[in-house]
Protein backbone atom coordinates (compact mmCIF):
# COMPACT_ATOMS: atom_id res chain seq x y z
CA UNK A 1 0.00 0.00 0.00
CA UNK A 2 1.08 3.73 -0.38
CA UNK A 3 -0.14 7.04 0.61
CA UNK A 4 -1.88 5.51 3.31
CA UNK A 5 -4.48 8.21 5.23
CA UNK A 6 -3.75 8.07 8.57
CA UNK A 7 -5.30 10.11 11.34
CA UNK A 8 -4.00 13.16 12.79
CA UNK A 9 -3.43 11.86 16.41
CA UNK A 10 -1.07 8.93 14.92
CA UNK A 11 0.97 10.73 12.23
CA UNK A 12 1.57 13.21 15.38
CA UNK A 13 2.85 10.14 17.34
CA UNK A 14 4.60 8.73 15.38
CA UNK A 15 6.19 11.79 14.14
CA UNK A 16 7.12 12.28 18.12
CA UNK A 17 8.31 8.84 18.38
CA UNK A 18 10.45 9.05 15.00
CA UNK A 19 11.88 12.95 15.87
CA UNK A 20 12.96 11.47 19.31
CA UNK A 21 14.69 8.82 17.57
CA UNK A 22 16.40 10.48 14.94
CA UNK A 23 17.28 13.65 16.47
CA UNK A 24 19.62 15.48 14.12
CA UNK A 25 20.12 12.56 11.83
CA UNK A 26 20.95 8.50 11.71
CA UNK A 27 24.64 9.24 11.48
CA UNK A 28 24.91 5.15 11.11
CA UNK A 29 22.62 4.62 7.86
CA UNK A 30 24.60 8.05 6.40
CA UNK A 31 28.43 6.87 6.87
CA UNK A 32 27.31 3.22 5.76
CA UNK A 33 24.59 3.34 3.16
CA UNK A 34 24.74 5.13 -0.47
CA UNK A 35 22.04 7.59 -0.68
CA UNK A 36 20.30 6.49 -3.38
CA UNK A 37 20.42 2.66 -2.19
CA UNK A 38 17.27 0.76 -1.99
CA UNK A 39 15.78 -2.35 -0.30
CA UNK A 40 13.19 -4.71 0.81
CA UNK A 41 12.90 -5.07 4.12
CA UNK A 42 10.61 -8.02 5.81
CA UNK A 43 9.03 -7.65 9.27
CA UNK A 44 8.42 -11.36 10.98
CA UNK A 45 7.49 -12.64 14.19
CA UNK A 46 10.04 -14.69 16.52
CA UNK A 47 7.33 -15.49 18.62
CA UNK A 48 3.42 -16.89 18.06
CA UNK A 49 1.00 -13.83 19.22
CA UNK A 50 -1.30 -11.48 17.27
CA UNK A 51 -0.53 -8.96 15.42
CA UNK A 52 -1.69 -5.14 16.13
CA UNK A 53 -0.21 -1.74 15.00
CA UNK A 54 0.33 -2.36 11.53
CA UNK A 55 -0.67 1.13 10.81
CA UNK A 56 1.80 2.83 12.99
CA UNK A 57 4.84 0.77 11.26
CA UNK A 58 3.63 1.51 7.93
CA UNK A 59 3.38 4.98 8.67
CA UNK A 60 6.91 5.28 10.32
CA UNK A 61 8.23 4.42 7.03
CA UNK A 62 5.86 6.37 4.73
CA UNK A 63 7.30 9.07 6.75
CA UNK A 64 10.98 8.73 6.01
CA UNK A 65 10.01 7.70 2.49
CA UNK A 66 7.08 9.04 0.58
CA UNK A 67 7.37 6.95 -1.83
CA UNK A 68 8.26 3.46 0.30
CA UNK A 69 5.68 0.76 -1.42
CA UNK A 70 4.44 -0.84 2.11
CA UNK A 71 2.94 -4.25 2.17
CA UNK A 72 1.03 -6.07 5.09
CA UNK A 73 1.12 -9.83 5.23
CA UNK A 74 -1.32 -10.60 7.98
CA UNK A 75 -4.42 -9.33 9.28
CA UNK A 76 -4.66 -7.62 12.39
CA UNK A 77 -6.56 -9.53 15.30
CA UNK A 78 -5.57 -13.17 14.36
CA UNK A 79 -3.33 -15.22 16.08
CA UNK A 80 -0.10 -16.16 13.95
CA UNK A 81 3.03 -18.44 14.85
CA UNK A 82 6.47 -17.58 15.00
CA UNK A 83 8.02 -17.47 11.87
CA UNK A 84 5.18 -15.59 10.21
CA UNK A 85 5.82 -12.44 7.84
CA UNK A 86 3.99 -9.69 8.95
CA UNK A 87 4.52 -6.83 6.99
CA UNK A 88 7.20 -6.14 3.95
CA UNK A 89 8.30 -2.62 2.87
CA UNK A 90 10.24 -1.38 -0.03
CA UNK A 91 12.14 1.97 -0.57
CA UNK A 92 15.42 3.89 0.28
CA UNK A 93 17.23 1.69 2.24
CA UNK A 94 18.59 4.71 4.47
CA UNK A 95 14.84 5.42 5.35
CA UNK A 96 14.25 1.70 6.13
CA UNK A 97 17.05 1.53 8.38
CA UNK A 98 15.63 4.69 10.43
CA UNK A 99 12.50 3.97 10.45
CA UNK A 100 13.11 0.24 11.73
CA UNK A 101 13.07 0.81 15.72
CA UNK A 102 10.32 3.63 15.80
CA UNK A 103 8.00 0.94 13.53
CA UNK A 104 9.32 -2.10 15.72
CA UNK A 105 8.73 -0.05 19.06
CA UNK A 106 5.08 0.38 17.83
CA UNK A 107 4.18 -2.79 16.27
CA UNK A 108 6.05 -5.02 19.39
CA UNK A 109 4.28 -3.29 21.95
CA UNK A 110 0.86 -3.10 20.81
CA UNK A 111 1.04 -6.68 19.28
CA UNK A 112 2.32 -7.77 22.80
CA UNK A 113 -0.90 -6.34 24.38
CA UNK A 114 -3.14 -8.09 21.26
CA UNK A 115 -1.58 -11.01 22.25
CA UNK A 116 -2.02 -10.96 25.99
CA UNK A 117 -5.64 -10.19 26.00
CA UNK A 118 -6.19 -12.93 23.78
CA UNK A 119 -4.50 -15.22 26.25
CA UNK A 120 -6.62 -13.54 29.04
CA UNK A 121 -9.94 -14.26 26.87
CA UNK A 122 -9.07 -17.75 26.20
CA UNK A 123 -8.71 -18.76 29.78
CA UNK A 124 -11.73 -17.37 31.14
CA UNK A 125 -13.77 -19.25 27.84
CA UNK A 126 -16.93 -20.42 28.61
CA UNK A 127 -17.11 -18.99 31.76
CA UNK A 128 -19.32 -15.99 30.06
CA UNK A 129 -17.21 -13.45 31.54
CA UNK A 130 -15.42 -10.47 29.78
CA UNK A 131 -12.02 -9.32 30.35
CA UNK A 132 -12.13 -5.49 30.21
CA UNK A 133 -9.37 -3.14 30.40
CA UNK A 134 -8.55 0.07 32.47
CA UNK A 135 -7.18 3.79 32.29
CA UNK A 136 -3.84 2.25 33.70
CA UNK A 137 -2.22 2.92 29.90
CA UNK A 138 0.66 4.22 29.03
CA UNK A 139 0.39 8.60 28.75
CA UNK A 140 -0.06 9.48 25.04
CA UNK A 141 -1.01 5.74 24.23
CA UNK A 142 -4.23 5.47 25.32
CA UNK A 143 -6.25 4.76 22.15
CA UNK A 144 -4.01 2.41 20.80
CA UNK A 145 -3.29 0.62 23.58
CA UNK A 146 -7.27 0.15 23.83
CA UNK A 147 -7.79 -0.80 20.36
CA UNK A 148 -4.98 -3.55 20.79
CA UNK A 149 -6.57 -5.09 23.78
CA UNK A 150 -10.12 -5.33 21.56
CA UNK A 151 -7.96 -6.43 18.37
CA UNK A 152 -7.22 -9.21 21.27
CA UNK A 153 -10.46 -10.52 21.94
CA UNK A 154 -10.70 -8.61 25.32
CA UNK A 155 -13.50 -5.37 25.59
CA UNK A 156 -12.49 -1.91 26.32
CA UNK A 157 -13.90 -0.20 29.51
CA UNK A 158 -14.08 3.40 29.38
CA UNK A 159 -12.01 5.66 28.02
CA UNK A 160 -11.33 7.93 29.89
CA UNK A 161 -12.91 10.52 33.14
CA UNK A 162 -15.49 11.44 30.55
CA UNK A 163 -17.61 8.98 29.34
CA UNK A 164 -18.55 6.53 32.28
CA UNK A 165 -18.82 7.62 36.01
CA UNK A 166 -16.87 5.22 38.74
CA UNK A 167 -17.59 5.97 42.15
CA UNK A 168 -14.78 5.24 44.23
CA UNK A 169 -13.75 5.21 47.81
CA UNK A 170 -12.05 8.51 47.62
CA UNK A 171 -15.13 10.36 45.99
CA UNK A 172 -17.64 8.23 48.56
CA UNK A 173 -15.49 9.90 50.87
CA UNK A 174 -15.84 13.45 49.28
CA UNK A 175 -19.16 13.13 48.74
CA UNK A 176 -20.12 12.22 52.20
CA UNK A 177 -20.99 8.62 52.16
CA UNK A 178 -21.89 6.09 49.61
CA UNK A 179 -25.37 7.00 48.69
CA UNK A 180 -24.52 10.76 48.38
CA UNK A 181 -22.32 10.28 45.71
CA UNK A 182 -24.16 7.88 43.56
CA UNK A 183 -27.48 10.65 43.59
CA UNK A 184 -24.80 13.95 42.86
CA UNK A 185 -23.33 11.54 39.65
CA UNK A 186 -27.17 10.55 38.80
CA UNK A 187 -28.36 14.58 38.76
CA UNK A 188 -24.95 15.72 37.01
CA UNK A 189 -24.74 13.17 33.92
CA UNK A 190 -28.11 11.11 33.91
CA UNK A 191 -27.42 9.29 30.76
CA UNK A 192 -24.16 7.96 31.66
CA UNK A 193 -23.31 4.16 32.70
CA UNK A 194 -22.70 4.04 36.48
CA UNK A 195 -20.41 1.98 38.66
CA UNK A 196 -19.53 1.78 42.46
CA UNK A 197 -16.46 0.68 43.94
CA UNK A 198 -17.39 -1.98 46.85
CA UNK A 199 -15.52 -3.71 49.28
CA UNK A 200 -17.72 -5.44 51.98
CA UNK A 201 -21.35 -6.95 51.93
CA UNK A 202 -22.33 -3.43 54.01
CA UNK A 203 -21.33 -1.47 50.99
CA UNK A 204 -23.09 -3.59 48.11
CA UNK A 205 -26.09 -3.37 50.60
CA UNK A 206 -25.63 0.63 50.07
CA UNK A 207 -24.72 0.64 46.18
CA UNK A 208 -27.79 -1.33 45.73
CA UNK A 209 -29.82 0.56 47.69
CA UNK A 210 -28.67 3.61 45.69
CA UNK A 211 -29.46 2.21 42.01
CA UNK A 212 -25.93 0.99 40.91
CA UNK A 213 -25.98 -0.90 38.10
CA UNK A 214 -22.63 -2.15 37.90
CA UNK A 215 -20.57 -2.63 41.57
CA UNK A 216 -16.75 -2.94 41.53
CA UNK A 217 -15.67 -6.06 43.56
CA UNK A 218 -11.85 -4.25 44.75
CA UNK A 219 -9.45 -6.61 46.03
CA UNK A 220 -12.03 -10.08 47.03
CA UNK A 221 -11.19 -13.21 47.73
CA UNK A 222 -12.52 -15.84 45.67
CA UNK A 223 -14.68 -16.64 48.80
CA UNK A 224 -15.78 -12.89 49.00
CA UNK A 225 -17.10 -12.93 45.37
CA UNK A 226 -18.90 -16.17 45.41
CA UNK A 227 -20.68 -13.85 48.49
CA UNK A 228 -20.97 -11.15 46.52
CA UNK A 229 -22.83 -12.96 43.56
CA UNK A 230 -25.07 -14.67 45.76
CA UNK A 231 -25.80 -11.13 47.96
CA UNK A 232 -26.70 -9.24 44.31
CA UNK A 233 -28.91 -12.01 42.76
CA UNK A 234 -28.68 -10.32 39.69
CA UNK A 235 -29.89 -7.18 40.48
CA UNK A 236 -26.46 -5.17 39.21
CA UNK A 237 -23.60 -6.52 37.17
CA UNK A 238 -20.54 -7.34 38.90
CA UNK A 239 -17.19 -6.31 37.85
CA UNK A 240 -14.40 -8.21 40.05
CA UNK A 241 -10.76 -6.76 39.95
CA UNK A 242 -7.34 -6.09 42.04
CA UNK A 243 -4.37 -8.02 41.32
CA UNK A 244 -6.06 -10.95 39.00
CA UNK A 245 -3.46 -12.77 37.25
CA UNK A 246 -3.59 -15.08 34.04
CA UNK A 247 -3.30 -17.84 36.32
CA UNK A 248 -5.88 -16.70 38.89
CA UNK A 249 -8.50 -15.49 35.96
CA UNK A 250 -10.25 -18.72 35.38
CA UNK A 251 -10.99 -19.25 39.17
CA UNK A 252 -12.10 -15.84 39.19
CA UNK A 253 -14.20 -15.95 36.20
CA UNK A 254 -16.15 -19.42 38.07
CA UNK A 255 -17.46 -16.73 40.72
CA UNK A 256 -19.78 -15.57 38.35
CA UNK A 257 -19.24 -12.20 38.28
CA UNK A 258 -19.98 -11.09 34.35
CA UNK A 259 -16.63 -8.92 34.02
CA UNK A 260 -13.13 -8.86 35.54
CA UNK A 261 -10.68 -5.94 34.95
CA UNK A 262 -7.01 -6.32 34.31
CA UNK A 263 -4.57 -3.47 34.33
CA UNK A 264 -1.74 -5.50 33.29
CA UNK A 265 -3.27 -5.62 29.98
CA UNK A 266 -2.02 -2.45 28.99
CA UNK A 267 1.00 -1.84 31.70
CA UNK A 268 2.75 -5.44 32.01
CA UNK A 269 1.88 -7.11 28.74
CA UNK A 270 5.64 -8.09 27.46
CA UNK A 271 6.03 -6.85 23.92
CA UNK A 272 5.76 -9.68 21.14
CA UNK A 273 9.54 -10.41 19.56
CA UNK A 274 9.61 -9.25 16.19
CA UNK A 275 12.68 -9.14 13.40
CA UNK A 276 13.66 -7.00 10.44
CA UNK A 277 15.59 -8.32 7.85
CA UNK A 278 16.89 -6.43 4.99
CA UNK A 279 17.46 -7.14 1.35
CA UNK A 280 19.67 -4.74 -0.71
CA UNK A 281 18.01 -4.03 -3.78
CA UNK A 282 19.85 -2.92 -7.40
CA UNK A 283 19.22 1.15 -7.42
CA UNK A 284 17.60 2.84 -10.14
CA UNK A 285 19.88 4.14 -12.99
Amino acid sequence: MTAVAFSAELTELVVRALAEDLGSGDVTGEATVAARARARAVISQKASGVIYGLDAAALAFELLDPLAVVEPVVAEGDWHEAGTEVLRVEGRARALLAAERTALNFLAHLSGIATFAARCVREVDGTGARILDTRKTTPGLRVLEKAAVAAGGATNHRVGLYDAILIKENHIAAAGGLAAAVAAARGHAPGLPLEVEVRDANEIAQALEAGAERLLLDNMSLGELRAAVAQVGGRASLEASGGVTLETLRAVAATGVQFISMGALTHSAPALDLSLILQPLEAPR
